[in-house]
């Protein structure tokens, strides 16, 4: 619950009645200016009745993210999105350029909060199925918003708690939602987090200093994930991830991942669907 209250305190105050009694069902807000307020529930966006949201509530809403220092935090939303406490915001708008990069935004058209959740059990029977003979590396599918981290984070807590020394790689801080040294998400008892790092120089320094068995990553998305892919199975280490895909077909039909599929690295795969309210956990063995 406390992390469905951090996404829905930093919202205008006035939608906070409104929203509290759903608030644990919501998987993101959607603040646009001139528009209501929306939350998005099973992977589908639902309008609030009342004020419209104003550039002054998205302000607002950033200066309670960043503790009222917008000017201090604009060279890290200049990569369009801010995590606080594991509650990730993404940011439109008119961008600032200066000597041809992004340095922060000149105003503020719309915010989506995406708010993360702790389902524990929810991938027990797919575990179970996928690793009676021992540990896959193991690739965790959905489409965007399809709860690929929520299950990551739930598949961490479990081989974690079985003995497994794992290292996650929390770049954006989501998995953890740690506060300083302390997590938000109960990540199991033999677990070591680096934060605030690309992946894939996390993965390379959790290689070097932590003897990992397993490093988890979230949403494999870029060449350089790639080569820490490679790094990682080439040092005998396993691996889980998660990356955008509705399937398995779906998969091999986009560049990078056909990449990544040849690298061999992966042997199983968890597929998340939506059938409604509900959602599916499927396991795949890659041939």
């Amino acid at each position: 619950m406390e992390r469905y209250e951090t996404a829905l305190q930093l919202l205008p105050g006035r939608y906070w009645t409104q929203l509290r009694e759903i608030a644990p069902e919501i998987e993101e807000y959607r603040m646009r200016v001139g528009k209501p307020l929306s939350f998005v529930r099973s992977g589908r966006e639902y309008p609030l009745s009342g004020e419209l949201v104003s550039e002054a509530d998205l302000l607002r809403t950033l200066e309670k993210a960043t503790g009222a220092s917008l000017h201090t935090a604009a060279p890290a939303m200049a990569r369009g999105y801010l995590c606080v406490r594991g509650v990730r915001i993404g940011l439109c708008g008119e961008m600032q350029w200066v000597d041809g990069a992004p340095k922060g935004f000149h105003s503020y058209s719309s915010l989506a909060l995406r708010v993360p959740h702790e389902c524990r059990g929810i991938c027990d029977e797919t575990m179970r199925t996928l690793y009676a003979n021992g540990f896959l590396n193991t690739l965790i599918l959905s489409p965007p918003g399809g709860g690929k981290t929520t299950a990551l984070r739930e598949m961490i807590r479990c081989l974690s708690d079985r003995g497994t020394r794992l290292c996650v790689c929390d770049e954006r801080g989501e998995l953890a939602a740690s506060e300083g040294a302390i997590p938000g998400f109960d990540l199991g008892r033999h677990t070591d987090i680096l934060s605030a790092c690309p992946k894939a120089e996390a993965a390379m320094m959790l290689l070097r200093g932590m003897n990992p068995q397993i490093i988890a990553m979230d949403e494999i998305t870029q060449r350089e994930d790639l080569l820490a892919v490679q790094e990682i199975v080439g040092c005998g280490v396993g691996l889980l991830a998660t990356a955008h895909a509705a399937s398995i077909d779906d998969l091999q039909r986009r560049p990078l991942y056909r990449k990544l599929l040849a690298l061999g690295a992966f042997q199983a795969a968890l597929v998340i669907s939506i059938h409604g309210d509900r959602r599916e956990y499927s396991g795949r063995l890659f041939s």
